[in-house]
Parts: C-alpha cells; structure tokens; sequence
C-alpha cells in the first residue's frame, strides 16, 4: 500500500470548507445542550477520571454555552498541540484513523432534537464534545489516540485488522474504566455521555477486568447495550505504553487467519 504523507487529511475534499456555524445555532439547540449537560454532569464529580473533571475546567464547558470550536482549539493548542476537525458526520475509516494520528479529533456540529434526548442512533455534537473533547488535555491519552490510529492506517485495507483495532478503541476510548485511588472512574465517552451507562458501568452488575490487550483484541463488543464487562487502567501512561503489545498481538493474530 502507498504511504500517504502525515498531513494528507488536511488536504481531503470531505474536508474542505467545513466549520463550526456558531451563529446558526437555534433556542432548540441551546436547549438540548443545556437539559444534557445538566442531566450528566451532576452525576460526575463521583463517577469520573480526574483527568476528565480536570479537562472541563480546562475546555471552559457550561451548560449555557454550546461548545465553540473555536475558542476550544485554542486552548488544546497551548494543552496538547491537538484540534477540532468538523466533519459531515460518520466518517469513512481512512479519514477517522488520518485525522487523528494528525492529532485532529473528528466531531459534527449537528445536535439532536428535543425528542431524541434519550435514544440517538448516531454520535451527535454533544457526545463528541462532552465526552470526548475535555481528555484531549491529558498528554498520556491522546499520545495514545494518536499512535493507536499510526497502526490501524498500516492496515487500512485490511477489515479484518481494523475491527481488531476497533475492540480496542472501544474498551478504552469508548468504555474504558481507570482506577483512582482505589477506586473506579469512568474515562470513556461513550459512558460519560450516558446517564444509565454511568451508573451501571460502577455497579456490581458488570464485570470489571484488568486491562488485557490479547483478551480485547478477542472480545466483540455491543453497540445496541451496555456492555456485560468493562476493562480497567491503572494509568494513562498504561495505555500508551500498551502500544508495542498492540501490534506485536494484531500481527500474531492475524498471521494465523
């Protein structure tokens, strides 16, 4: 497969033009925005990573302001060197993987209507933002987006190898747990997006295991439910210096298919 260079994204047609309309935001929008951040983050101050409560103050979240790309690119800037890419939506795997091991974290602008509060079929602005954008403050974590995604563009044409990579994106980035003072916290976003999921990744419901790159790799996940076992870090750092046993473990694996 041809290398393409590092800054290829930026120079992607799916790309061109896109940016952050803050000025068509609607009463509707600032609505939402404000019913779910007031609804979640409550539940936060015990539930989540420092990190994570760190890089709110840090991003300058509130509930009457929808988040401004804007001024957040400037703070990540002087944070951790990454940025705010909008995109149309879904995105295709190429694109996803290039602009985040350019450092650039993919995000709609779009917000759900009052009447998808609780159920959205598709990552909306605010699960990008909310949950996503305050941990791009953390240097660990998205040192290890950034080379995490350097691995799945290797195998770009390879869906088997991507799927593979998937799981672990999903355990982490997604769903991940992080233990805190002997306690669990939640770092991933799709659970600090989510009330419920909030609640039962803490309980005594699920399984919670010690983070295992070879048993993740393994483990299919649920898109439709909360899942029925969550993998936890001790550190940040952990999941960066995880990276070598990524690849040597995604080469074995698929060396046998």
């Amino acid at each position: 497969m041809e290398t393409k260079p590092k800054n290829w994204v930026f120079e992607d047609l799916r790309l061109q033009k896109l940016r952050q309309e803050y000025d068509q935001y609607t009463e509707e929008d600032f609505k939402v925005w404000k019913i779910l951040f007031e609804r979640q983050m409550p539940n936060l101050p015990k539930a989540a990573s420092k990190a994570y409560l760190d890089g709110v103050k840090a991003v300058k979240f509130s509930a009457d302001r929808i988040a401004n790309f804007e001024e957040l690119n400037a703070i990540l800037k002087e944070s951790t060197g990454w940025a705010v890419q909008v995109v149309p939506g879904l995105i295709d795997d190429d694109l996803f993987f290039g602009l985040l091991n350019n450092r650039r974290f993919p995000s709609s602008t779009w917000l759900r209507k009052m009447e998808q509060l609780d159920y959205l079929e598709e990552p909306d602005m605010f699960h990008d933002a909310f949950a996503h954008m305050p941990l791009l403050t953390n240097q660990p974590y998205v040192d290890f987006l950034e080379s995490l995604s350097g691995i799945a563009l290797k195998h770009i044409e390879n869906p088997w190898a991507i799927q593979l990579l998937s799981r672990i994106y999903w355990f982490t980035i997604e769903f991940g747990l992080i233990r805190e003072d002997g306690e669990l916290k939640i770092y991933g976003a799709g659970i600090l997006s989510s009330a419920g999921e909030t609640k039962f990744s803490l309980s005594n419901e699920p399984a919670h295991l010690p983070y295992d790159v070879r048993r993740i790799l393994n483990q299919e996940y649920w898109k439709d439910r909360f899942q029925d076992k969550y993998f936890v870090i001790e550190s940040y750092e952990q999941l960066y210096e995880s990276l070598p046993e990524i690849e040597e473990v995604l080469e074995e694996i698929l060396n046998k298919k």
